[in-house]
C-alpha cells in the first residue's frame, strides 16, 4: 500500500508543481477539503485560496488558486486552475496593487456584471494576500 500520491498542479500556462505527498488541503466549495492516499474518487470545483502539499519528507509546498477544478484519484490528485502560482513566487507589492485596482473597479462598477467580475476579482486578490500571509508564517 503507497503512502504518497501524486500531486499535479496545472495553470493554464504551465505546471505548476508535479510530485509525491502525503496529505494534500484545499479549499474545497463547501469548505477544507483534506486528501490523503486512497481517497475516494471525486471532482468538485474549489474555490480561491492556497493548496497545501505536504511531502514525503514532511516539508510543505503552498501554491495559490485563484479557483479551478479538483479530480481525486485513489493514487493522484489533479488541480487545474486558470491561474495557480507557488507560495514562493506570490509577491506582496504586485498583490497588494492588483488588490487596490480591484477596490477601485468595485467602486467604479456601472452595471451588475462589472460589480459582480470587479467582486471576483477582489476575492481572489484577497485570497492570494491570504496565502502569501500563511505561507510567510510557515517560514
Amino acid at each position: 500500500m503507497a503512502n504518497t500520491l501524486h500531486v499535479d498542479v496545472v495553470s493554464a500556462e504551465e505546471s505548476i508543481f508535479s510530485g509525491e505527498a502525503r496529505f494534500v488541503a484545499l479549499p474545497g466549495e463547501a469548505g477544507e477539503l483534506g486528501v490523503y492516499p486512497r481517497h475516494t474518487p471525486l471532482i468538485t470545483r474549489i474555490k480561491p485560496g492556497s493548496v497545501r502539499i505536504e511531502m514525503a519528507d514532511g516539508s510543505e509546498e503552498f501554491v495559490f488558486v485563484a479557483g479551478g477544478i479538483l479530480e481525486i484519484q485513489p493514487d493522484c490528485v489533479t488541480v487545474l486552475s486558470d491561474t495557480a502560482v507557488r507560495g514562493k513566487d506570490l509577491d506582496d507589492e504586485k498583490a497588494n496593487k492588483a488588490k487596490a485596482a480591484a477596490e477601485e473597479a468595485v467602486k467604479n462598477a456601472k452595471s451588475e456584471l462589472d460589480l459582480a467580475r470587479a467582486q471576483s476579482e477582489l476575492a481572489i486578490m484577497a485570497a492570494q494576500i491570504a496565502a502569501l500571509r500563511k505561507f510567510r508564517q510557515k517560514r
